[in-house]
Protein backbone atom coordinates (compact mmCIF):
# COMPACT_ATOMS: atom_id res chain seq x y z
CA UNK A 1 0.00 0.00 0.00
CA UNK A 2 1.24 3.34 -0.55
CA UNK A 3 2.29 5.99 2.20
CA UNK A 4 0.89 9.24 2.82
CA UNK A 5 2.27 11.97 4.58
CA UNK A 6 0.39 15.13 5.72
CA UNK A 7 0.79 17.43 9.24
CA UNK A 8 -2.12 16.69 11.57
CA UNK A 9 -2.50 19.02 14.58
CA UNK A 10 0.51 20.35 14.12
CA UNK A 11 2.53 17.14 13.52
CA UNK A 12 3.72 15.24 10.71
CA UNK A 13 1.50 12.08 10.35
CA UNK A 14 2.68 9.46 8.23
CA UNK A 15 -0.25 6.43 6.94
CA UNK A 16 -0.23 3.05 5.01
CA UNK A 17 -3.52 3.02 3.14
CA UNK A 18 -4.90 2.93 -0.66
CA UNK A 19 -5.09 6.19 -2.50
CA UNK A 20 -8.65 5.96 -2.72
CA UNK A 21 -9.48 5.99 1.37
CA UNK A 22 -11.25 9.21 2.03
CA UNK A 23 -9.10 11.09 4.85
CA UNK A 24 -12.34 11.17 7.02
CA UNK A 25 -11.28 7.39 8.06
CA UNK A 26 -7.91 8.05 7.93
CA UNK A 27 -7.97 10.41 10.50
CA UNK A 28 -10.79 8.54 12.52
CA UNK A 29 -10.04 4.83 11.77
CA UNK A 30 -6.50 4.71 11.18
CA UNK A 31 -5.40 7.49 13.23
CA UNK A 32 -7.76 7.33 16.49
CA UNK A 33 -9.01 11.09 16.02
CA UNK A 34 -12.87 10.98 16.28
CA UNK A 35 -14.05 14.58 16.83
CA UNK A 36 -14.82 14.70 12.93
CA UNK A 37 -17.79 12.87 12.81
CA UNK A 38 -19.71 10.46 9.74
CA UNK A 39 -22.82 12.01 8.86
CA UNK A 40 -23.17 11.48 5.34
CA UNK A 41 -20.07 10.65 3.64
CA UNK A 42 -21.22 13.10 0.90
CA UNK A 43 -20.27 16.29 1.65
CA UNK A 44 -23.88 17.64 2.46
CA UNK A 45 -24.53 17.57 6.57
CA UNK A 46 -20.57 19.37 7.40
CA UNK A 47 -20.68 17.26 10.17
CA UNK A 48 -17.17 15.80 9.71
CA UNK A 49 -15.51 19.74 9.24
CA UNK A 50 -12.43 20.02 9.61
CA UNK A 51 -9.39 22.73 8.44
CA UNK A 52 -6.73 22.22 5.69
CA UNK A 53 -4.26 25.03 5.48
CA UNK A 54 -7.20 27.23 7.80
CA UNK A 55 -9.90 26.87 5.52
CA UNK A 56 -12.66 25.00 6.26
CA UNK A 57 -13.41 21.12 4.29
CA UNK A 58 -14.95 17.73 5.12
CA UNK A 59 -12.50 15.27 5.01
CA UNK A 60 -15.34 12.74 3.95
CA UNK A 61 -15.21 14.06 0.76
CA UNK A 62 -11.90 14.38 0.01
CA UNK A 63 -9.01 10.96 -0.73
CA UNK A 64 -5.91 10.72 1.54
CA UNK A 65 -4.16 10.96 -1.94
CA UNK A 66 -5.32 14.65 -2.49
CA UNK A 67 -3.50 16.22 0.49
CA UNK A 68 0.24 17.09 0.13
CA UNK A 69 2.69 16.68 2.66
CA UNK A 70 3.04 20.13 3.31
CA UNK A 71 -0.84 20.14 3.96
CA UNK A 72 -1.85 20.92 7.46
CA UNK A 73 -5.42 19.26 8.75
CA UNK A 74 -6.76 20.78 11.63
CA UNK A 75 -9.93 18.56 13.63
CA UNK A 76 -11.47 19.70 16.90
CA UNK A 77 -8.91 18.00 18.62
CA UNK A 78 -6.48 20.21 17.20
CA UNK A 79 -8.05 23.50 17.52
CA UNK A 80 -7.07 24.98 21.07
CA UNK A 81 -3.60 24.33 19.79
CA UNK A 82 -3.95 27.24 17.00
CA UNK A 83 -4.19 29.68 19.64
CA UNK A 84 -1.99 27.35 22.26
CA UNK A 85 -4.88 26.97 24.88
CA UNK A 86 -6.73 24.42 26.81
CA UNK A 87 -9.78 25.48 24.36
CA UNK A 88 -10.56 27.80 21.34
CA UNK A 89 -12.87 30.70 22.21
CA UNK A 90 -14.80 29.48 20.16
CA UNK A 91 -15.25 26.47 22.16
CA UNK A 92 -15.68 28.39 25.33
CA UNK A 93 -18.15 30.48 23.54
CA UNK A 94 -20.30 27.03 22.43
CA UNK A 95 -20.21 26.25 26.35
CA UNK A 96 -20.96 29.38 27.60
CA UNK A 97 -24.21 29.61 25.72
CA UNK A 98 -25.13 25.98 26.09
CA UNK A 99 -24.91 25.01 21.87
CA UNK A 100 -25.24 21.44 22.72
CA UNK A 101 -27.87 18.81 23.04
CA UNK A 102 -26.89 15.77 21.64
CA UNK A 103 -23.46 17.04 20.15
CA UNK A 104 -22.98 15.32 16.96
CA UNK A 105 -22.46 18.19 14.79
CA UNK A 106 -20.40 20.07 17.16
CA UNK A 107 -16.77 19.40 16.44
CA UNK A 108 -17.92 20.42 12.75
CA UNK A 109 -20.34 23.17 13.60
CA UNK A 110 -17.15 25.02 15.63
CA UNK A 111 -14.62 24.39 13.29
CA UNK A 112 -16.99 26.08 10.54
CA UNK A 113 -17.21 29.07 12.42
CA UNK A 114 -13.89 29.30 13.44
CA UNK A 115 -13.16 29.36 9.81
CA UNK A 116 -15.84 31.70 8.32
CA UNK A 117 -14.76 33.90 11.19
CA UNK A 118 -10.90 33.73 10.28
CA UNK A 119 -12.03 34.23 6.46
CA UNK A 120 -14.52 37.59 7.15
CA UNK A 121 -10.87 39.10 9.17
CA UNK A 122 -8.71 38.62 6.19
CA UNK A 123 -11.45 40.53 4.53
CA UNK A 124 -10.63 43.06 6.61
CA UNK A 125 -13.85 42.71 8.26
CA UNK A 126 -16.05 41.19 10.89
CA UNK A 127 -18.71 38.33 10.39
CA UNK A 128 -22.05 39.41 9.79
CA UNK A 129 -25.41 37.70 9.76
CA UNK A 130 -24.71 37.22 5.98
CA UNK A 131 -22.26 35.45 6.58
CA UNK A 132 -23.41 32.60 9.44
CA UNK A 133 -26.76 32.06 6.41
CA UNK A 134 -23.82 31.06 4.67
CA UNK A 135 -22.79 28.14 6.95
CA UNK A 136 -24.33 24.83 6.10
CA UNK A 137 -23.69 22.85 8.53
CA UNK A 138 -26.69 20.49 9.26
CA UNK A 139 -27.80 20.68 13.48
CA UNK A 140 -30.76 17.63 13.54
CA UNK A 141 -31.70 19.17 16.90
CA UNK A 142 -32.09 22.63 15.63
CA UNK A 143 -29.90 24.40 17.94
CA UNK A 144 -29.30 27.37 15.26
CA UNK A 145 -30.16 30.04 17.20
CA UNK A 146 -27.81 29.22 20.12
CA UNK A 147 -25.08 28.59 17.39
CA UNK A 148 -25.63 31.35 15.56
CA UNK A 149 -24.94 33.29 18.87
CA UNK A 150 -22.00 31.65 20.25
CA UNK A 151 -20.38 32.45 16.82
CA UNK A 152 -21.07 35.74 17.20
CA UNK A 153 -19.68 35.55 21.02
CA UNK A 154 -16.65 33.57 19.71
CA UNK A 155 -15.48 35.81 16.93
CA UNK A 156 -15.60 38.85 19.81
CA UNK A 157 -12.98 36.08 21.87
CA UNK A 158 -10.73 35.61 18.85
Amino acid sequence: MPEHTFILNGSPVTVDVDDDVRLLWVIRDVLGLTGAKYGCGINVCKACTSHVNGKAFNPCSVRVADIAETDEVTTIEGLADTVDADLHPMQEAWLEHDVAQCGYCQPGQIMAAVAKVRAARAEGREITDADLDEIRNVCRCGTYSRIREAIKAGAQAM
